[in-house]
């Protein structure tokens, strides 16, 4: 059995989800989501040991769990505010590799109805992430 997270785990759990769930953990989202996380005053206040243990607990209840039993479990635990913040994070780091997967497409609509979230807020979100990361594609494409 495993045991509950605390509120610094559960919103650090969605984003890690997020770069997890189409199986792959590329250095991009690696270096993103350590640079998304440490720049919040929460994780920022931790030592660098103490953020590394956070992680490498996370992927741990990762690979036991999944990305599915991860974020069933961190997404109570969160205000309706640090869930919107969460989202966005999980919507940002699944565009930082410019390719959305049809397996992060599916993360994130699953990830939306855990948190209850409408669907034109769930879309809203997407879409800004989707337009901060289009120079990105557009890179890639040409």
């Amino acid at each position: 059995m495993t045991l509950p997270m605390t509120t610094l785990e559960a919103f650090a759990a969605i984003p890690l989800a997020a770069v997890c769930c189409d199986q792959t953990f590329g250095k991009d989202e690696a270096r993103v989501i350590r640079e998304q996380l440490l720049g919040r005053t929460a994780y920022q206040e931790m030592e660098p040991y103490a953020f590394g243990l956070l992680i490498s607990g996370l992927l741990k209840r990762f690979r036991e769990e999944s990305w599915q039993g991860l974020i069933a479990s961190a997404a109570p635990l969160l205000s309706p505010e640090q869930q919107e913040m969460a989202f966005a994070l999980a919507c940002q780091l699944i565009h930082c590799d410019r390719i959305v997967a049809p397996q992060e497409q599916e993360f994130l609509a699953a990830l939306a109805q855990q948190l209850q979230f409408t669907t034109d807020r769930a879309e809203q979100i997407f879409e800004v992430c989707d337009l901060l990361n289009r120079d990105f594609v557009n890179n890639q494409s040409t």
